[in-house]
């Protein structure tokens, strides 16, 4: 294996360590947001991974969000559940995004695979909080009370799947919709210092 090698495949490891780090710290940066329960909190723990998948590819991408999980597994309170659900929707989110910004290297591919991981991780937030993550929350809080929480905003979520159609999967998009803005934004002026090329031009 050449020098060359070996210093690239460290570069990515340290990159990917500190980057799941601030993945992990800004999982309790979290805040309210209007228009839904106050169990529900918004945080931007997605957005080093989708930093990491536009600058090191869609395994690195997901291994951030593996490994911010795995770290949170020392304080849950779900049992796993919480982050096995947060590990999919990331995963879901930064796959798609690495691999059409791998094969389309420009701002537009970019913006087209941050969106597109945005829609799924919206789409698979429903079924993975139907039969995953809600099934938990009832052993803390019933079904019912959970339901008039989401009736206080909207009297029609009369049941939990519409609760998760009408609520939290335009809130989960719009979550990623967040990270998809800032990395655009930040992402030029700061992959140089991911890659190592400080003197290169990036492409998005």
């Amino acid at each position: 294996m050449s020098t060359a090698t070996t210093v690239s495949k460290t570069r990515k490891l340290t990159i990917t360590a500190m980057l799941s780090a601030l993945a992990f710290v800004l999982m309790f940066l979290d805040f309210s947001v209007p228009l839904m329960p106050g169990f529900i909190k918004m945080d931007l723990s997605e957005l080093p991974a989708l930093i990491g998948s536009f600058a090191m590819g869609p395994i690195c991408g997901i291994a951030i969000c593996l490994v911010k999980n795995l770290i949170h597994l020392t304080i849950t309170s779900t049992g796993g559940v919480g982050e096995l659900s947060n590990f999919v929707l990331g995963a879901a989110f930064v796959l798609p995004a690495g691999l059409i910004y791998k094969k389309n290297h420009t701002r537009k591919g970019a913006i087209i695979g941050a969106f597109t991981g945005a829609v799924l991780m919206g789409l698979i937030s429903v079924p993975s909080n139907y039969f995953v993550t809600y099934p938990v929350y009832y052993n803390f809080m019933p079904k019912d009370v959970i339901i008039s929480m989401y009736q206080a905003i909207y009297s029609g979520a009369d049941s939990i799947f519409k609760c998760l159609v009408i609520f939290n999967l335009p809130f989960t998009f719009i979550k990623g919709l967040l990270s998809v803005i800032i990395t655009i934004i930040i992402y030029k002026y700061i992959s140089p210092l991911l890659k190592g090329t400080h003197g290169g031009k990036p492409t998005a």
